[in-house]
């Protein structure tokens, strides 16, 4: 039986990289993705736009606040994401450091409850 995990890429607060940096890590990107398909792992990814673009719906008793901009502050921000469907753990975690080597940067591998 498959599980499915999500591969959280998170990403520090800040400027972006050059965008030759940034092209060099979209295809490498682009090409895990490509053998994550063939493998039959690869469910769904994308990146996200800046958490400034970000709404915060907040419970209030019966009402919800509204609120622009991220849940948290932090020094590190969800930048993107991909879901693949594997037997377990290890295959996950497997994919998971490929997706950190290609993305630069740290993941968190999570499973589906």
């Amino acid at each position: 039986t498959m599980t499915q995990y999500l591969l959280s890429v998170y990403q520090p607060d800040g400027p972006i990289p050059e965008p030759e940096v940034l092209a060099a890590i979209g295809e490498d990107l682009g090409r895990l993705n490509d053998e994550m398909r063939a493998a039959g792992a690869w469910v769904f990814s994308n990146g996200l736009l800046p958490p400034s673009s970000s709404t915060v719906l907040r419970p209030d008793g019966d009402d919800v606040l509204v609120t622009d901009g991220p849940f948290a502050e932090g020094k590190e921000h969800l930048g993107g994401f991909t879901i693949v469907d594997v037997p377990d753990l290890d295959a996950a975690l497997a994919w998971g450091k490929r997706l950190a080597v290609a993305a630069t940067l740290p993941i968190e591998v999570r499973p589906f409850a």
